[in-house]
């Protein structure tokens, strides 16, 4: 399962997404998720997705890797449907066992919640495939600088927040790497009974904790080494200018709102 979790890795490419600005790419992914919690009708989500694949198309990047960032949540959505169906909304029963009932409201409610996070997780993972981590965090910093006005921390929660999103894809290879080790010396994997999965989950986890302290220790140790000092005020080499490609992605994003919108007003499901 944690193979399949692409999400904050970044994928090199050359398309007007890759392109824009992380200012401006932050800001549309912001509207993008409200957006999917204002409109509620199936056949906007299914204009959504659409849009979602033109987008995966556009920048090349495999339209199975959403799809696989949402199969490492899937058991946390058939719990979560399971709950919608059978204590979702009253109405039109369509299945009844002894006091547990589906109606159609739940089943209704239930579709569009997975739906919904399908969206949001494919569209925030496009987000991440086109932006450079350390870009992206960077941005962030930017987002937060009036708040040093009231003295808040924004340069060492900008650090904190590229190294956290540098790392995930790493803590992920490194637990693929100590399964495969686990299971050539003998570890067994498939083993019913909470005692043995208690078992297995140990022997991942003990190797995955000391692996990890080992790389906060040389990162540190990297970080002092280059005078990095908490509270220093920065400068940067680099910084973020709008162009073409912001204004085509705004464009494009204010036509997508706007078809959004219509199919929403016109359609009656």
């Amino acid at each position: 399962m944690l193979k399949n979790l692409t999400l904050g890795q970044y994928i090199k490419g050359n398309s007007f997404l890759h392109k824009a600005t992380p200012k401006s790419k932050l800001v549309v992914t912001f509207a993008y998720i409200f957006i999917l919690f204002f409109f509620s009708k199936i056949s906007t989500f299914v204009f959504g997705f659409l849009v979602v694949v033109v987008l995966y198309k556009v920048c090349k990047i495999p339209l199975k890797l959403a799809f696989n960032n949402f199969k490492t949540i899937m058991f946390i959505m058939i719990f979560t449907s399971i709950i919608n169906l059978f204590f979702g909304r009253k109405g039109e029963v369509l299945f009844k066992f002894l006091v547990f009932e589906i109606t159609k409201e739940s089943l209704n409610l239930t579709i569009l919640v997975i739906v919904r996070i399908f969206l949001l997780m494919s569209g925030v993972a496009i987000l991440t495939y086109t932006t450079l981590p350390l870009d992206l965090a960077r941005c962030i910093s930017d987002f937060f600088k009036p708040l040093k006005k009231f003295k808040f921390p924004v340069e060492e929660i900008s650090t904190m927040l590229s190294i956290s999103i540098r790392f995930v894809p790493l803590l992920v290879d490194e637990t693929q790497k100590i399964i495969f080790a686990q299971k050539s010396r003998g570890v067994n994997i498939s083993g019913k009974g909470i005692k043995n999965k208690i078992k297995f989950i140990i022997s991942i986890l003990v190797p995955l904790l000391v692996s990890s302290f080992k790389r906060a220790d040389d990162l540190a140790v990297a970080m002092e080494s280059r005078c990095y000092k908490i509270g220093a005020e920065r400068t940067r080499y680099i910084t973020f200018k709008i162009n073409g490609c912001d204004y085509i992605l705004i464009f494009s994003f204010f036509v997508f709102f706007v078809c959004l919108f219509l199919v929403n007003f016109f359609s009656y499901f």
